[in-house]
């Protein structure tokens, strides 16, 4: 065979490969926008992102990162699913130590937000897909475009249906002091969790530093993220979980467990919690890509399949939750937030001695 001939071989099956591969990537790029596709370009010559995120559980977490790499193939998304806190912290050292690993942090704590763009280290970036959020992701968004509200968390009470009846539960935040639910709560933790910060400000506007006084007289079982009650409750270690994420318990109702949602009368907490770009991320096209994506109706409709509150009007909410404009919602402000959590850890370690 001559150099001529090989050539040709050789040439004619790259022709092939690429008419093989061709119709999938003209389907991608139909099923994208303009400039969804541009950041596709860019983003499959870095390859990769990473995530680090404390506002869904792990099994939900790995779900979003293999619809992203699904939508937008040769673009692989990392997950490094932990607590918020915990999530925080982890950034915070790679800063120390001037390494740039994180290409997209999400956490549910929004003072991480504040004092990350005070400090310029996240990007400027408003993805194109944030103008079809719904009006409270829009709301709570930053200003200048830094960060976007990728997750509407409710946090709420929850039962052990198959022991606790509905009647015999406790209606509302304030009955839990009461001593009959002695050994029987499940409650997260403000140092790990930004979630149960938020409730822990919202409990002590409400009734003041002693609350959490007559709620260590019940001696809680005292976890990590807001979500092991979950865990707690189908162990059947414990009765009620406390500030426990709606999303997670009814993904477990649907799993096969007795669990039940419980609204408490003096409020369920809604906490808008926030994603972005980091300044040096090593992969910057990626990060913006992974910000549109999770904006986008496709991002809605994964996490609505493990009960996330939709954040898309065209994605209906999760099955078994109530509508949002049925409930009575509390939120701290994002001042409350960033002035009072660190107030709020040190009384809850101060009173628990955790």
């Amino acid at each position: 065979m001559t150099e001529t001939t090989r050539r040709h071989l050789l040439g004619g099956s790259a022709v092939l490969a690429a008419a093989a591969i061709l119709p999938e990537r003209i389907a991608i790029a139909q099923d994208m926008l303009p400039h969804e596709l541009a950041l596709y370009e860019a983003a499959r010559r870095e390859g990769e992102l990473t995530w680090y995120t404390g506002q869904l559980q792990a099994e939900p977490s790995e779900a979003v990162g293999r619809a992203f790499t699904e939508r937008f193939p040769g673009v692989h998304c990392n997950v490094v699913r932990s607590t918020s806190q915990v999530a925080f912290q982890r950034l915070s050292q790679d800063a120390r130590a001037q390494v740039a690993q994180c290409d997209v942090f999400s956490s549910t704590d929004y003072s991480h937000f504040t004092f990350l763009k005070r400090e310029g280290r996240l990007m400027p970036y408003r993805p194109v897909n944030a103008a079809g959020l719904v009006k409270g992701a829009r709301d709570a968004a930053d200003p200048d475009g830094h960060f976007q509200v990728t997750y509407l968390a409710l946090y709420l009470l929850a039962r052990r249906a198959d022991r606790l009846s509905e009647a015999e539960a406790p209606k509302s935040w304030r009955e839990l002091t009461d001593t009959k639910w002695r050994d029987k709560l499940a409650v997260g933790h403000p140092g790990f969790s930004g979630a149960i910060g938020n409730w822990a400000i919202m409990m002590r506007k409400a009734y003041g530093a002693g609350y959490f006084r007559q709620l260590e007289r019940n001696r809680p079982q005292i976890g990590r993220s807001a979500g092991d009650p979950v865990t707690t409750l189908n162990a059947g270690e414990r009765l009620v979980g406390v500030a426990i994420p709606s999303a997670a318990t009814l993904f477990s109702k649907s799993r096969g467990n007795p669990l039940a949602l419980i609204y408490p009368s003096d409020g369920t907490l809604m906490v808008a919690s926030p994603s972005g770009a980091i300044a040096n991320a090593p992969r910057p096209n990626a990060a913006r890509l992974f910000m549109e994506f999770m904006t986008s109706p496709a991002y809605s409709a994964v996490t609505r399949n493990y009960y996330a509150e939709s954040l898309r009007p065209e994605v209906p909410p999760p099955e078994g939750a109530r509508p949002l404009d049925e409930l009575n919602l509390i939120s701290p402000t994002p001042e409350q937030v960033e002035n009072e959590i660190a107030e709020v850890k040190e009384l809850w370690r101060d009173t628990f001695g955790v």
